[in-house]
């Protein structure tokens, strides 16, 4: 099993902005459109190989999201970046009636998921964006975890036709997979086999429940699973049953408890009939204080010390 180093630091906003070159790269098609945030989201690198195929709409974020949806009707695939609640909130009639109504090749880059934005505060934090993302019809939803998927799921957002939105933390997170690592839209990956419980995560909630997983192991000797459940929409159905199997399920995301991963993993439980012991962790509904990221994500029980009290307190309910 691979070693994992949890005092590793790796930023995705700065990895998939990078990233955008060797996509402008494989395709002349591939255009990046920015509401003067090409910092924020770090893709200045594009903007200066790609000068003509790099937009700067300015702070409006609605018209950026429309002038999207031109450019895809006229076959460019644009790669539009943003803050989550920027995206989703702000241009949410755009997502809805530009980009996905038509089926287009759009892809919303959101980075600040969750509470990662931390004492930027509730304005620039995005909990409740796979709910309403997720709600749109046409509309994938994904979330990557570590570096190395977040550059295979780019790769797949290539040869994916429709609109995708990404939400990624600017929280610091680890190396999960190795370079053969084989990434699929709608199909989760699992981080660590297991039988005693399973832990189903995004993002950056993916290295904690690692962390707790392998503390369990130590501590009381129950392997615990660790599924990656990096398509929120479409969900990997087959992985959730099969995670049910272990009788203990610990849901997590960055994201409110209410229209997040808990609830698309709940539904599939529900209608299978399937029997579990299950705990949906996330955003309570309300409005947290402005603090740094780790804070509340101890406060709310989803880093590894509260993902592995949950799965503990599970275990030892049978």
């Amino acid at each position: 099993m691979k070693i994992f180093n949890f005092n590793e630091k790796y930023f995705l906003r700065n990895i998939m902005g990078a990233y955008m070159v060797n996509i402008g790269n494989q395709n002349e098609k591939v255009v990046v459109v920015n509401a003067d945030l090409s910092g924020t989201c770090r893709n200045k690198t594009f903007t200066e190989i790609f000068p003509e195929r790099a937009f700067n709409v300015g702070i409006a974020e609605q018209n950026m999201v429309s002038f999207a949806a031109g450019l895809a009707h006229e076959g460019f695939i644009p790669y539009v970046f943003s803050m989550a609640p920027f995206i989703c909130m702000r241009a949410c009639e755009q997502c809805r009636t530009d980009v996905a109504y038509a089926n287009l090749n759009v892809r919303l880059m959101g980075t600040y998921a969750g509470l990662s934005g931390g004492i930027s505060g509730a304005t620039h934090w995005s909990v409740e964006d796979c709910a309403i993302m997720g709600s749109i019809a046409n509309m994938i939803v994904l979330e990557p975890c570590d570096p190395i998927q977040a550059k295979k799921m780019m790769e797949a957002t290539l040869k994916y036709n429709g609109p995708i939105y990404i939400r990624s933390t600017v929280e610091p997170v680890i190396s999960i997979y190795n370079n053969d690592y084989e990434y699929k839209i709608g199909k989760a990956s699992i981080v660590k086999d297991g039988v005693d419980g399973a832990y189903i995560c995004s993002g950056i909630t993916v290295k904690y429940a690692l962390e707790a997983a392998l503390r369990i192991e130590k501590k009381i000797g129950k392997s615990i699973c660790v599924i990656d459940m990096h398509t929120i929409k479409p969900i990997d159905k087959e992985a959730v049953i099969k995670a049910a199997k272990t009788g203990n399920i610990v849901v997590a995301q960055d994201h409110n408890k209410i229209g997040g991963l808990g609830y698309y993993v709940a539904i599939i439980l529900a209608e299978e009939k399937i029997s579990t012991n299950f705990i949906n962790l996330g955003v309570e509904d309300k409005f947290e204080a402005m603090a740094h990221a780790p804070y509340l994500y101890n406060k709310l029980g989803y880093d590894a010390d509260g993902l592995e009290k949950a799965m503990i307190n599970l275990i030892n309910k049978n």
